[in-house]
């Protein structure tokens, strides 16, 4: 092998612009170029305007897929801070649209982390073959263009603002995603599950592509946990109780905060979600496994010192008191741990601890408190263990 073959310098290295990085391998940053990576192109953007909302800074979100094959996200907030007015207070509008993870904000309990990596709405700038951003900040109105992440223009000022608030529209760039298409139920899907999740987020879902007109959703649920319940067992038999059993506690020994809403149903399916940071957490993890050792706990205790059980049955499992039972359990942590790099589980062993006495603190008390709806659900799962 000749010395020219082997060898190595800086004349090899490829050094990519921000933008060029990330629409030359873009199912790293947004997990596909199909349907998938649409859907996260509209989250990264969502995930400023909700987090605003969560912040008390603004009151509602508003998604539109429009005829043309764009999406425009707004909120009703103060705007974000425009470099050319001078404005210091955190990301502005450019290191937003053009720097990774600069949109990620404070993060912790007091967010819904929206964004597959953190990298924030410069991801999707760089995938859309258009972007145009406008805020209304005190008073005026800012423009700013892009083309595939590069900016056409700085911010503007074009006029008197009628109202505050951000908006960023975009247009998916058809040279990367194709053909491909948001599906409104998706997005409805995930939407729905954060107003569950917040009690205090709006969302509205418009989709203008239909020729028949516009299709639109909004989803607000002062219930929280208790309406996710409700929703999720509607069609799944009638209660075996009339109550959805519902609490939230803080805890700082996980440095965080736990919502758990429950109800058992005649059928036999079991349905439990989890979810952590308002991230949804399919493989489960301490959170779930604390919410099955409390239930357990609490339903065995219980039937105990009913004599529904004797001393030589063995304490009720998570099989047996999982048949019909609903569950949204919801974890909101400082700092959470999760296992690998989708965030499928939750780690952190203060957590199972945490949650598992929360659920048994409070679902012991709901048992106490209703004689005879805790007869129906407690009667109901031994009974089962004794058929099996």
């Amino acid at each position: 092998m000749s010395q020219d073959a082997i060898r190595y310098d800086a004349s090899h290295l490829e050094v990519l612009e921000w933008w060029e990085a990330i629409r030359k391998r873009p199912g790293m940053y947004v997990g596909s170029t199909g349907e998938r990576g649409l859907h996260q192109l509209v989250f990264e953007v969502a995930g400023l305007a909700v987090n605003e909302v969560l912040a008390g800074r603004a009151s509602s979100v508003d998604v539109t897929l429009t005829p043309d094959g764009g999406v425009r996200v707004a909120d009703d907030g103060p705007g974000v801070p425009v470099e050319a007015a001078g404005d210091t207070g955190g990301p502005s509008l450019e290191a937003l649209l053009t720097r990774p993870h600069a949109g990620a904000g404070p993060g912790g309990r007091h967010a819904a982390a929206m964004s597959l990596f953190g990298m924030g709405p410069c991801v999707t700038n760089a995938l859309s073959s258009h972007l145009t951003a406008e805020v209304g900040r005190e008073g005026v109105r800012w423009v700013q263009e892009y083309k595939r992440g590069v900016a056409l223009t700085p911010p503007t000022a074009v006029g008197p603002a009628t109202g505050s608030g951000t908006t960023i529209t975009y247009w998916p760039d058809t040279d990367i995603f194709g053909t491909a298409k948001c599906s409104f139920a998706v997005l409805a899907e995930r939407f729905r599950e954060l107003a569950f999740l917040n009690q205090g987020l709006s969302i509205s879902l418009t989709d203008e592509r239909p020729p028949g007109g516009s299709r639109p959703s909004r989803f607000r649920f002062p219930g929280g946990t208790r309406d996710f319940v409700a929703f999720l067992d509607a069609r799944a038999g009638a209660p075996v109780h009339p109550d959805v059993i519902a609490f939230e506690r803080e805890d700082p020994q996980m440095a965080g905060t736990v919502e758990v809403a429950l109800r058992w149903r005649g059928s036999r399916e079991k349905r439990v979600r989890s979810f952590a940071n308002s991230v949804l957490t399919p493989d489960g993890g301490t959170h779930t496994m604390g919410f099955h050792d409390g239930v357990a706990a609490a339903v065995t205790y219980y039937a105990r010192q009913r004599r529904l059980l004797t001393a030589t049955d063995p304490d009720l499992g998570t099989d047996q008191i999982g048949e019909g039972l609903t569950a949204v359990v919801s974890v909101k942590l400082d700092g959470p741990e999760f296992l690998g790099a989708t965030h499928g589980t939750l780690g952190g062993a203060a957590v199972r601890a945490c949650v598992a006495s929360a659920v048994r603190e409070h679902l012991g008390a709901w048992l106490e408190g209703h004689p005879e709806q805790a007869a129906a659900v407690v009667g109901r799962i031994v009974r089962g263990t004794r058929q099996n």
